[in-house]
């Protein structure tokens, strides 16, 4: 509990701290993973047994991370920006043994048509098969997941999703108040270089919606 005081006293200097809390550390979160939950005033951290060998300062900029979510903005804290830089330098040490050679295929057209092949590959997967959710990029495993409904789209529909994921490896993100953000300025600026992104955007919308009726129609005949 000492942990998660400490981290709320910085975060909240004005506020006092009237929670019982627990901090425990488990095997089911990815890498680095870590989640809060609040019951009345209880609060309850899990955290991915990475966290265990990592430092105190960076472990205490984890937990404001996560009391953001919970409490709001606090003040900014030295302990948030070495987490923050900590998140944005794990692709350095993140195993890459899951690339799928399709999506790689897309990821080196686009590495070699806008980014001059400067890009690190990551991890490439196939998600589930959601329209609400294309594609992510994910900082702690270095991974980028595309939805499985890009297994029957045009290439240059999966490219402009893989382009777009890409572009988040690339600006990462930016923290204010201790809250961050990944669609910044820069990003959005670039995300129009895609060539024709316009059209690609429209004709993305349209696969989605055949899409889904695709899928609501073998759910009838089901």
């Amino acid at each position: 509990m000492g942990l998660v005081e400490d981290a709320f006293n910085g975060l909240y200097p004005d506020k006092e701290f009237n929670y019982t809390a627990s901090l425990k550390y488990s095997n089911r979160f990815k890498i680095y993973g870590a989640n809060v939950k609040k019951i009345g005033n209880y609060l309850e951290f899990g955290l991915s047994k990475k966290w265990k060998i990592v430092g105190k300062d960076i472990k205490i900029g984890l937990i404001q991370s996560l009391l953001v979510k919970l409490f709001g903005r606090g003040v900014s804290t030295n302990n948030l920006d070495l987490y923050n830089i900590f998140i944005k330098k794990l692709h350095i040490a993140v195993p890459k043994d899951n690339i799928d050679p399709g999506l790689e295929n897309s990821f080196d057209r686009i590495n070699k048509k806008y980014f001059y092949d400067l890009i690190e590959k990551p991890n490439l997967r196939w998600g589930s098969d959601s329209l609400s959710k294309l594609g992510y990029y994910e900082y702690q495993t270095d991974t980028i997941t595309i939805s499985s409904v890009f297994r029957e789209a045009p290439l240059h529909l999966l490219d402009y999703v893989m382009y777009h994921e890409m572009l988040h490896k690339k600006h990462k993100f930016e923290v204010k108040n201790g809250r961050s953000y990944h669609h910044t300025s820069e990003f959005k600026e670039d995300e129009q270089e895609f060539e024709g992104w316009r059209e690609v955007e429209k004709e993305l919308k349209k696969f989605c919606r055949k899409y889904k009726r695709k899928g609501l129609f073998k759910r009838l005949l089901s």
